[in-house]
């Protein structure tokens, strides 16, 4: 806290002046927050975890296999004698990276085919992105979705916008500079990979920009296979998905577009351009994806590049990096050794009861809601009530059987670490592929994301939220907390994931996670009418760190769920103290329970960036940036400035406010 600052004026200053002062942004490191804090202590504690005998007799067969991928990772003498050839090897099977061979020439593979084994056995969305999952209309049957690719760098403006000619540069040089390391001519290399270059952007020109992209209802079209061949003629979708699918392909396959501007630009991209440009690419994407695992040549060079985009002095240690991969790669098997030592299991229970009040007191605002019908209030208590929960873990992790038919299947080298790495995207491709014509488990806990996490999730598709084992940590929770912490942390988190039930997106998916339109449109146009201040107001806010405005239309959805979350969590938490009583005051701090829910929802988002990392934030996050997180909720908050005693017309307490739920 920073007491000389006015909470009135500025709640950020006075709530985290004194934490970001003292708290520097590590050099390996883009920006340095509460969040990341806990996350770097989770990462201490998972690496005593997987650096525990794998002999021990209490693991089963996929935690032994979790261990054995860190042990293979932090292997750097056997990594360093392996090189670069087991990527090599890759490259060759797939035909060959052009822009290492003067005389490549193109195999008698289709560009099609080839595109589908990048995607089944690596797990690349080059061009395009494919996955199989629940179709946003009948979430109960799994689908075929396409959409456009995720670039190469934060979103498509570092593409097109003299802005970003430093960043694109970089990209270039790190390009070229990785096909020499690989043994191409320097010359040649750098001439062929401006061509890639080009070919990314124009690629990148297709693209629809992320903040176009918010309204899933509007950028949903399904139809069958043989009506995306005819308005996509260039490229032979039949063969490409019948490349990755083990099930029988036919025209009347139903498909999913998110982006069918894109997919028609691309179409043409593709049949304009020379094959051997498009192969360059592909293998580039590739290569670049598993830089990050490679030898010290390779990592100098990204983290070169990662300077110039993220800011970053120099790269983490070894040890924080493959406690990262191997909880990614093997989130489920960290998960159980993490819950059997380090968890404490009250938690989950006590978080149960806190989204129950929680949830109460997202219904008794809907009453309080004065611009949505009775009607429509009726459905949305509905949603509200079957929203599903999942807390800390699911049960199968303390079922070894249960884990490990999970992810059978699944071959865990002890000499290489890279091509554990390409036995991990296939089977992570596999995985997703292989759902294809079965049926959507509901009410299971999804294998990604990993348990051991600070974050939490809505899933549309299942009306289901997700708070992992790794959220359920101070700041955020304690049980020696007060309830007043507790609520100002979790609670809030708990009633941000609700409220994501009901923003731009969330709103358009029924109870059964199904999109379609339930509610009356007079009460869709007033509903517009509300986030459209939402919208006005986040716009406004600038970083003075880069002088750029937020996004406040492609941020929509997570400003909607922090302000309802926020309002949620504070009723909760007076109906406690109702049922309750008032808590004991805290010796030392001249500050009320009711300012201390208020402070330590402040305190989750402390922190500070480094200007690059802030503009990439800026152009490419769905959240706005800490600081924002908590002016701009609060200042909507009658209760924060009722808490504070905040004139009307402070900074904190303007007399307009906005609000939704």
């Amino acid at each position: 806290m920073d007491r000389t600052a006015d909470p009135c004026h500025d709640f950020f200053q006075f709530a985290c002046g004194t934490y970001n002062k003292e708290h520097v942004i590590p050099e390996d490191r883009s920006s340095i927050s509460t969040f990341e804090v806990l996350a770097d202590h989770l990462q201490v504690t998972i690496k005593g975890l997987l650096e525990d005998p794998v002999v021990d007799v209490r693991d089963s067969n996929t935690t032994r296999k979790a261990k054995m991928f860190y042990s293979s990772c932090m292997n750097t003498s056997q990594i360093r004698l392996e090189g670069d050839r087991p990527l090599r090897r890759v490259l060759d099977e797939l035909g060959g990276w052009p822009v290492l061979e003067r005389g490549w020439q193109a195999p008698n593979t289709s560009l099609e085919r080839l595109l589908g084994t990048m995607r089944s056995q690596y797990d690349q969305g080059v061009v395009l992105e494919m996955w199989v999952g629940p179709d946003d209309r009948n979430s109960s049957i799994n689908i075929i979705q396409i959409d456009q690719m995720v670039l190469s760098l934060p979103s498509r403006e570092y593409f097109v916008s003299d802005r970003y000619r430093r960043e694109l540069d970089a990209y270039r040089s790190f390009m070229t500079e990785v096909a020499v390391l690989m043994g191409a001519e320097p010359l040649y290399a750098q001439a062929e990979m401006n061509r890639v270059l080009q070919l990314e952007i124009a690629l990148s020109n297709a693209s629809v920009p992320e903040a176009d992209r918010q309204d899933t209802g509007a950028i949903y079209t399904r139809m069958p296979l043989h009506i995306l061949t005819n308005s996509v003629p260039g490229f032979n979708w039949r063969e490409y998905l019948q490349s990755l699918l083990h099930v029988p392909i036919n025209g009347n396959e139903p498909v999913v577009v998110y982006s069918m501007p894109y997919i028609r630009a691309v179409g043409q991209v593709v049949m304009n351009t020379e094959r051997r440009v498009i192969v360059n690419y592909i293998m580039w994407k590739l290569v670049k994806d598993t830089i990050q695992y490679m030898t010290p040549p390779y990592q100098k060079l990204l983290a070169k590049f990662r300077k110039v985009l993220l800011g970053i002095p120099s790269d983490r240690n070894r040890w924080n990096r493959c406690v990262e991969w191997t909880n990614k790669h093997f989130g489920m098997a960290v998960g159980a050794l993490f819950i059997k030592k380090k968890f404490n299991h009250e938690s989950k229970r006590t978080a149960l009861e806190m989204i129950h009040t929680l949830r109460e007191a997202f219904i008794e605002l809907l009453e309080d809601n004065i611009w949505m019908d009775d009607a429509t209030r009726a459905v949305a208590r509905e949603k509200a009530m079957a929203m599903n929960e999942h807390i800390g873990y699911p049960e199968f992790l303390t079922r070894p059987a249960e884990l490990d038919k999970e992810f059978q299947g699944i071959d865990v080298s002890n000499s290489s670490f890279l091509l554990n790495i390409f036995r991990m995207l296939k089977y992570k491709a596999q995985r997703n592929l292989s759902k294809l014509r079965k049926p959507v488990t509901k009410n299971k806990w999804s294998t990604e994301p990993p348990v051991v996490v600070v974050n939490a999730f809505y899933n549309p598709n299942k009306n289901d939220i997700v708070f992992p084992a790794g959220i359920l940590q101070p700041l955020f929770y304690s049980q020696y907390f007060p309830k007043s912490l507790n609520y100002g942390g979790i609670g809030v988190v708990i009633g941000h994931e609700i409220t994501h039930g009901f923003d731009d997106k969330g709103r358009q998916f029924d109870k059964n996670g199904n999109l379609k339109q339930w509610w009356d449109n007079a009460t869709i146009q007033a509903f517009q009418k509300q986030t459209e201040c939402i919208v006005k107001q986040y716009s406004s806010y600038r970083l003075e760190q880069i002088g750029r405005h937020v996004n406040g239309k492609m941020t929509r959805g997570e400003n909607i769920a922090d302000n309802g979350g926020l309002k949620q969590a504070f009723r909760a938490y007076r109906k406690w103290v109702t049922r309750n009583g008032e808590e004991d005051l805290l010796p030392g701090i001249d500050l009320t329970h009711d300012q201390l829910f208020f402070l330590n929802y402040a305190q989750i988002w402390c922190g500070s960036m480094r200007p690059e990392d802030a503009e990439t934030k800026i152009m490419s996050s769905v959240h706005a940036p800490g600081p924002i997180r908590i002016l701009g909720p609060l200042s909507n908050s009658e209760d924060f400035a009722r808490s504070y005693r905040c004139p009307v017309g402070s900074r904190m307490n303007p007399s307009h406010k906005c609000t939704v739920w």
